[in-house]
């Protein structure tokens, strides 16, 4: 069985807040409903379009094999049952970054990964994040609820 370590609904609250800086990559502002994270990620809309107040499950795994196991190569698809059946979009990255905010009443931990130049940021109670290393590999994946 795989390890979800972020499995939850997103509501996307904003697309691009800062303005349209790539024809072909959006960055969206969301927040999760049960964890309270809060989510920046950068999504290629040229093949998977986003809009404010779509709704999306998202899920971070450090495989896609549904026995646990590690991916060490690339299934054609059809090929392999896996993981990424379930969902519409994947990503897979690394993570290369984790820090602490104390500025406000609680402290929240911010988990940095890159996914071939676009970005993630996770951000929440930091016993939610015990799981996240640093040079993890892990996949994104998203699907439309």
């Amino acid at each position: 069985m795989v390890d979800l370590y972020f499995d939850d609904i997103i509501k996307v609250d904003r697309v691009d807040a800062d303005g349209k800086k790539f024809d072909k990559v959006s960055r969206i502002e969301a927040q999760s409903e049960e964890d309270d994270m809060q989510v920046l990620l950068d999504v290629n809309t040229e093949i998977y379009p986003v809009h404010a107040g779509q709704k999306f499950r998202m899920a971070l795994a450090p495989t896609l094999n549904l026995d646990g196991t590690t991916v060490t190569s690339y299934f054609p698809e059809g090929g392999h049952k896996s993981l990424a059946d379930k969902f519409e979009y994947v990503m897979h990255g690394l993570l290369y970054k984790i820090s602490e905010d104390t500025s406000g009443p609680n402290a929240k931990v911010m988990v940095y990964v890159s996914y071939g130049g676009l970005q993630m940021m996770l951000k929440g109670d930091p016993s939610k994040m015990g799981k996240f290393k640093v040079d993890q590999r892990l996949f994104l994946l998203l699907r439309k609820v």
